[in-house]
């Protein structure tokens, strides 16, 4: 099974301002310890790679930002790191279609894409790791795979994943999504134990990925395959 880490690399710098602003977004914005939340996503990314490889959907601003943060990673060959650079930015499932085509073309089918934002602080990168292996053997079957968070309190401004049938003991097919609840829906759905946080990460063999978005938002996928063939 062949793991491609995509990294999706951007923002506003809306939320943090001043100190995040657009020019220099949050994954850019240095922690206490020195590193940047980018720096940190991609020592991941470059962990999980079967071959050494990650893409990353960024901005032209953006490009050289975080071509100088993957440089000073010891693992890393900056050769191997294929970047798409938008135009403009237009969310998440147009910047993941880019990837999978790059992926397709490259690796075939058959290979699963790991999705990740570029701003997560993560802290327990073993629980992690051996999340990510789990979600890429159920991609591999054909399952979308989306990484859900235990939620701790009722908060609005995230999505809830409602678990349904059980696939084994760690994974469930999604029976609900629910975008950003109201705050009494969000207490009802921490109380039942049934919702968790969506946290933006994905696995998808690609194949699987683009045959669904086909179906499910054909103009999307002939938009970025229209995009892509472009380059």
């Amino acid at each position: 099974m062949k793991i491609i880490p995509v990294i999706l690399s951007g923002g506003a710098g809306t939320r943090l301002w001043p100190v995040s602003r657009k020019a220099y977004p949050k994954p850019f914005m240095q922690l206490a310890d020195g590193k940047s939340l980018a720096e940190l996503t991609f020592d991941r990314a470059i962990d999980m790679a079967t071959e050494g490889e990650v893409v990353t959907v960024t901005s032209r601003d953006y490009y050289f930002l975080c071509k100088d943060i993957y440089k000073k990673n010891a693992k890393c060959d900056i050769e191997k790191q294929p970047f798409l650079l938008e135009p403009a930015g237009r969310n998440t499932a147009p910047a993941i279609a880019l990837a999978a085509l790059k992926i397709q073309q490259s690796h075939g089918d058959d290979a699963v894409m790991v999705v990740m934002p570029s701003d997560h602080l993560i802290k327990d990168k073993a629980t992690l790791m051996q999340t990510v292996n789990k979600a890429a053997e159920i991609a591999s079957q054909g399952y979308l795979t989306t990484f859900g968070i235990f939620p701790t309190a009722p908060e609005t401004g995230y999505g809830y994943i409602k678990a349904g049938d059980a696939i084994d003991d760690q994974t469930a097919k999604i029976s609900q999504f629910v975008e950003k609840p109201d705050l009494e829906t969000a207490k009802a759905y921490v109380a039942s134990g049934e919702y968790s946080w969506n946290s933006g990460m994905f696995a998808f063999q690609v194949g699987a990925l683009l045959e669904a978005m086909e179906k499910t938002s054909p103009a999307v996928i002939e938009q970025a395959r229209k995009c892509y063939e472009s380059t």
